[in-house]
């Protein structure tokens, strides 16, 4: 590179040219590494036609020109990596987000009730909760607003910022799993927008506390798992013949050694509504009740021989509707959910070849109370009905198992009880398709799939969650084969259940690890009917990342 020298002034002006190259070789060494882009040199004095000079008579050195800054390029974002996995993502290009020194968590104005929501997702990410206040660089925003379905939510990632919107607060939440999972599983939240709802209302787990006592401590733990997996629905059956397993006040003297507290049982629905998980208690009549029916002998069904009947109270009886419905009135106050379940399953009177000769005491009492066509089967049907009333009267919706659903007679169950599907194995057990030709909403245990026996008694097989995962649907709600797809409206949804019937066969921490996966492939199932696109072992090992 040449430069004029004149006259006398060689010295300074050979210190100028020193200068102005040592300033031209910083701003090309500042250019971008890997930029691609050209540092444009300084025009030599031949080149410059009728160029200033300096008072020292030597041409000054031109300044190099500008190098714009090169906006850096990032690929299109993928799908963030959770369980259950989002249903829609619409990709972007950025850097997504990641929690950092200064982030915090801010609801939006208007959304103060999103508040717990805050809290725990910025304990969980480490991040600050700043409250009801603007969102700057750096912040996830919870905000309550859209017209979109129950539970749904978006989730948008963009310039360093992630809001989640939903039109109720079940909805928030549910992005706050994603973006929880995502981070925990990558570290980051993908650039772009998630939309994304459940497949179904009713997605959950069960638990059979009457056989076999579970801790409070265990059970929150549960729920905080059901939670992370997008379940909203968790069944307590902790009244059975083996015990009852919840305090009473208005029959303390049914109530088992072992059992829950009301102060455990209130601690555990307070958590569960932090999560949004609604907790439905079961008080399964007129079969199972053998621990009320320890301090009630004389309310035990027998037979025309004298024979008693294990579990099974005589529903001819007034006394035994009296004490059942002081339960349910109880149990409806201390459980705030939408929901109780009567059980209903498996009336021991039902399962003789002629009910009215072996108990004509029942007999006798339908006839007397729905007319002379009436057998034990009305009377059984009216008794579910009884019940639901009482719990409807509570502002609940009743539940029962499909084989208290009856066919023919002259009573039928009401229309409003939710069928609980689990089995095709029982005496007059009738296939699903009759249920949903009834117009009956329906939720699926089917028990092929979906039933946890501990000890696997009576051919039960301990369930996989790779079989669910590749197997299972809504649809199908009894044995392997689905139900027609025009009935799906009318599927509620589905749980994974756990029954103790041989309740030493594993201990506490055994159940949870067992279930572990079995509950994951459920809960993506229900979110998700569809066919899923990742496999069974990616989704498997996906599980334990972001788990």
């Amino acid at each position: 590179m040449r430069y004029s020298i004149r006259g006398s002034h060689r010295g300074p002006a050979l210190l100028a040219a020193a200068v102005a190259w040592v300033t031209v070789a910083a701003c090309a060494g500042g250019s971008p590494e890997g930029s691609g882009g050209t540092v444009s040199g300084p025009r030599t004095a031949s080149s410059a036609v009728g160029a200033p000079t300096t008072a020292a008579g030597t041409t000054p050195a031109p300044s190099p020109t500008p190098t714009p800054t090169p906006t850096r390029t990032y690929p299109l974002s993928t799908a963030p990596l959770t369980v259950p996995s989002v249903r829609s993502h619409e990709a972007a290009r950025g850097p997504g987000w990641r929690p950092a020194p200064g982030a915090g968590v801010v609801v939006a104005r208007g959304s103060e009730g999103l508040a717990d929501e805050g809290r725990l997702l910025a304990g969980e990410l480490k991040i600050q909760y700043r409250g009801a206040v603007a969102a700057r660089a750096g912040d996830v925003e919870l905000a309550l607003g859209g017209n979109g379905a129950a539970e749904s939510y978006t989730l948008t990632t963009r310039d360093n910022r992630v809001r989640i919107t939903g039109p109720d607060q079940a909805g928030v939440f549910y992005g706050t799993r994603t973006l929880k999972q995502s981070v925990r599983g990558s570290g980051a939240m993908p650039e772009g927008v998630v939309r994304d709802r459940p497949a179904k209302p009713q997605r959950g787990l069960q638990i059979d506390t009457a056989r076999k006592h579970f801790t409070a401590g265990w059970i929150e733990d549960r729920l905080r798992e059901m939670a992370d997996l997008k379940l909203n629905q968790f069944e307590l059956h902790f009244a059975d013949d083996q015990g009852f397993r919840i305090a009473s006040d208005s029959h303390p003297e049914i109530v088992s050694a072992q059992h829950l507290t009301k102060a455990e049982v209130r601690r555990i629905i307070a958590l569960a509504q932090s999560l949004h998980i609604t907790v439905v208690p079961e008080i399964d009549s007129p079969g199972h009740l053998g621990a009320v029916l320890r301090a009630h002998p004389d309310l035990q069904l027998r037979n025309v021989q004298g024979t008693a009947r294990q579990g099974a109270i005589d529903i001819s009886k007034p006394e035994s509707a009296r004490i059942v419905d002081d339960l349910l009135r109880e149990y409806a106050r201390l459980f705030p959910g939408g929901w109780m379940h009567l059980g209903a399953d498996e009336y021991q009177a039902l399962t003789v070849r002629d009910p009215a000769a072996s108990y004509p005491q029942l007999a006798r009492a339908a006839r007397e109370k729905y007319g002379a066509e009436a057998g034990v089967q009305d009377l059984a049907e009216g008794w579910l009905n009884d019940r639901a009333a009482v719990v409807r009267a509570a502002g609940k919706t009743a539940k029962a198992w499909n084989d208290g659903f009856f066919r023919g007679g002259v009573v039928h169950a009401h229309q409003g009880i939710e069928v609980e599907y689990w089995t095709g194995k029982e005496i007059g057990a009738r296939p699903p398709a009759e249920y949903l030709a009834e117009g009956r909403k329906v939720v699926n245990l089917n028990d092929e799939f979906l039933y946890y026996v501990l000890g696997e008694p009576n051919q039960f097989t301990y369930p996989t969650g790779r079989r669910i995962y590749e197997q299972w649907t809504p649809l199908v709600l009894r044995g392997t084969t689905p139900v027609p797809a025009r009935y799906g409206p009318q599927i509620l949804g589905g749980r994974f259940a756990v029954w103790c019937d041989l309740s030493g066969a594993q201990t506490q921490a055994q159940v949870a690890d067992g279930i572990r996966m079995p509950l994951a492939a459920t809960a993506q199932k229900l979110w998700d009917e569809r066919k899923p696109a990742m496999t069974w072992e990616r989704f498997r090992a996906l599980a334990a990342e972001v788990r």
